[in-house]
């Protein structure tokens, strides 16, 4: 018998409120790193949509074996080195690894209180099982046994969530984005405003329902461009967004200029995606997920690199921080696919950046003389 859209609608109330998933509290957890302590009490002193538990998040692209694969053992470890060290922000999509990310996310998870943590996913792709599927064309490697197609229909936003639940293993969402509606979304190009109008009708006035059903605490944009999240601002009603590769060291005028002065006004906050740029801030020789390097970004990493030597300074620690800093940010979820990376990218929230620093780049035009700065 075919599922209706009133069956997945009674599952997910039912799942939700038994688990007393509805609360929308921004309160701290009682673990958590003096950084996210401080900037979090300063940003929800005026009245705000939902937010992450904490500013350090933990992101799952590499859970779902993004650029490589990486063991089980490994990304467990690297989730239980980010909870033990306080973070309690989790972000994962049916996109990474076509559903692995979620699966190992809820195995690490469903040990945890579930009210302890803000838990993230993503909807826009449907999963079917495929156990030739290859992917051509991606940052996904090993054995997928899953094929996507999309769907921003509100149907296919109702069954996406409930599909998450499922591969996930846990009682409820507290937010969803809306994946790749952009332009660098290689499947759409062009055609990208097309998929958007199927969402404008679709999707976001189905998640602001479910939002207002207390399924779900806040829903936004997941995208790696600024003119979805700019074009949804003006035409609906975004709790959040999750804005990858526009605000970091290496590229933020736009992001700081045209997207986060709207989220302002409106009380929308910003999710900081891929802050180290994939992992080029970190040393990686890759930049987003294209493998394209931007003109003028190798020079001015090199740069940001010797200004941090002067000074001490960890370039890695200080990216995140940067990107932690606006008061629009609500969270920040750099990867990572083992201890000593989950582990690093926490205590960066922790350390200690000179003001000197900062200042420097100011001077050098190597960050906006606009941007906050920690401290």
């Amino acid at each position: 018998m075919k599922t209706t859209d009133m069956d997945r609608r009674k599952f997910l109330s039912q799942s939700t409120i038994a688990s007393a998933g509805i609360l929308a509290s921004v309160a701290m957890p009682a673990i958590g790193s003096t950084f996210n302590q401080l900037i979090m009490a300063e940003k929800t002193n005026k009245e705000q949509r939902y937010r992450p538990l904490t500013l350090s998040g933990f992101g799952g692209v590499a859970a779902g074996n993004g650029f490589h694969e990486n063991p089980d053992k490994d990304v467990y470890e690297a989730l239980e080195a980010a909870w033990q060290a306080g973070v309690r922000f989790y972000d994962t999509s049916p996109w990474y690894g076509l559903g692995l990310s979620e699966r190992r996310f809820g195995h690490f998870l469903r040990n945890q209180k579930r009210e302890d943590y803000t838990l993230s996913t993503k909807v826009g792709r449907m999963l079917t099982a495929d156990k030739d599927f290859v992917l051509k064309q991606g940052i996904w490697k090993g054995k997928l046994n899953f094929n996507y197609k999309y769907d921003y229909t509100a149907a296919g936003v109702r069954r996406s969530v409930e599909d998450s639940l499922q591969r996930l293993g846990l009682p409820y969402l507290d937010i969803v984005f809306i994946h790749d509606l952009s332009p660098d979304n290689g499947d759409m190009k062009e055609k990208w405003v097309e998929y958007f109008d199927v969402a404008l009708k679709g999707a976001m006035p189905e998640l602001t329902k479910m939002r207002e059903e207390g399924l779900i605490k806040g829903w936004g944009l997941g995208v790696n461009t600024l003119e979805p999240a700019i074009k949804t601002i003006e035409k609906a009603d975004p709790d959040i967004f999750l804005s990858a590769t526009q605000y970091s060291l290496i590229k933020h005028e736009d992001a700081l200029e045209k997207l986060f002065p709207l989220c302002d006004a409106r009380g929308i906050s910003v999710v900081v995606g891929a802050p180290l740029n994939a992992g080029f801030l970190a040393g990686v020789n890759r930049y987003d997920y294209s493998g394209d390097f931007p003109a003028g970004s190798r020079e001015k990493l090199e740069k940001l690199k010797n200004i941090a030597s002067r000074h001490n300074v960890d370039l890695r620690t200080a990216a995140l921080q940067f990107a932690a800093a606006p008061k629009v940010v609500s969270g920040v979820i750099p990867g990572a696919w083992n201890a000593v990376q989950s582990k690093a990218n926490a205590n960066s929230f922790e350390a200690s950046i000179p003001k000197q620093f900062w200042d420097e780049l100011k001077r050098e035009n190597l960050i906006a003389s606009s941007a906050e700065t920690p401290g």
